[in-house]
C-alpha cells in the first residue's frame, strides 16, 4: 500500500471523531465530547489534546483544573499546535495555575505560535513585550531558537 493512502486510512477515523467531538462541544454536550476526544488525545493527536485543554481551562464537562489544562496544552504545543502554544503563552503571562508569571516563557510560546501561523499570537506578543526587560527578551530569544529548530525546522 502506498504510504499516503496508508496514512489517510489510519488518520481519517480519528479526524472524524475529533470533528464529531467539536460538534458535541458546540451543542454543549461536553461529557460526550470528552469521551469522544480522549482516545485520540491519549494517542497523541494535537487537536484532541488542545480541545481537552480548553475543557479543563474552562470547566466544560470536567472540573476546571488549570494544572491539567496546562499539561494538555503543553502536549499539543510540543507537536507544533499554534493554538495551544498561544494558550501556554497566556498561562505563563498571567501566571494562572503557577506560583508567578513567567514573561520570558510567555514571549517564547507566543513567538512559536506566531511562527506556526496563529494570527492572534502577534498581538499577544506585542502586549507581553511591553512588560519585559531587555534581558528577559534576550533570554526568550535563546529559548525560541532552541525550540524553533526542532519544532519548525523548515521555517
Amino acid at each position: 500500500m502506498r504510504p499516503l493512502i496508508a496514512l489517510l486510512l489510519c488518520t481519517t477515523p480519528a479526524l472524524a471523531d475529533i470533528e464529531a467531538a467539536r460538534d458535541l462541544m458546540e451543542a454543549n454536550k461536553f461529557e460526550q465530547a470528552y469521551t469522544a476526544l480522549a482516545p485520540a488525545a491519549r494517542a497523541g493527536n494535537a487537536d484532541a489534546e488542545e480541545l481537552i485543554g480548553i475543557m479543563y481551562a474552562m470547566g466544560l464537562g470536567v472540573e476546571r483544573d488549570d494544572v491539567r489544562a496546562f499539561e494538555w496544552y503543553l502536549r499539543s504545543s510540543l507537536k507544533g499546535h499554534p493554538g495551544s502554544q498561544s494558550a501556554l503563552g497566556w498561562y505563563y503571562e498571567i501566571g494562572r495555575g503557577m506560583p508567578a508569571p513567567d514573561l520570558t516563557r510567555a514571549y517564547m510560546w507566543y513567538t512559536l505560535s506566531a511562527i506556526g501561523g496563529d494570527p492572534d499570537a502577534a498581538i499577544s506578543l506585542e502586549e507581553v513585550v511591553k512588560k519585559m526587560t531587555p534581558e528577559m527578551i534576550k533570554k526568550a530569544h535563546i529559548l525560541v531558537a532552541d525550540y524553533k529548530g526542532w519544532m519548525y525546522p523548515f521555517r
